[in-house]
């Protein structure tokens, strides 16, 4: 399958997204999808829905603590499943814009 991504490796249409666009974008940023790294997708794609913005990275933590528990909303675990970024490379997997606040 073909992505059609702006330069910043980001999908140019959120509509095009589905678990393989997905598993296709996670390889390209060499990150094997794991359950974890899929109820953090998953859970962006519905704040995203709702809210219809990307929050900074602060507030991306909070909410994750807010769904998942601190075990897993805190930095060092999103770091764990998104290296790079979590906040960046969580929205690129999942289809997203490029939050405003990641450079």
């Amino acid at each position: 399958m073909e992505l059609n991504l702006t330069k910043e490796g980001f999908l140019a249409n959120t509509d095009d997204w589905c678990e393989l666009v997905a598993i296709q974008l996670a390889q390209i940023e060499s990150i094997e999808l794991m359950q974890q790294h899929w109820d953090i997708l998953y859970f962006m794609r519905r704040y995203y829905e709702k809210y219809h913005y990307l929050p900074n990275t602060r507030v991306f933590i909070k909410t994750i603590a807010n769904e998942f528990g601190h075990e897993i909303g805190n930095s060092r675990y999103l770091q764990t499943l998104f290296p790079q970024s979590p906040l960046k490379y969580t929205c690129k997997i999942a289809g997203l814009p490029k939050p405003p606040t990641c450079l």
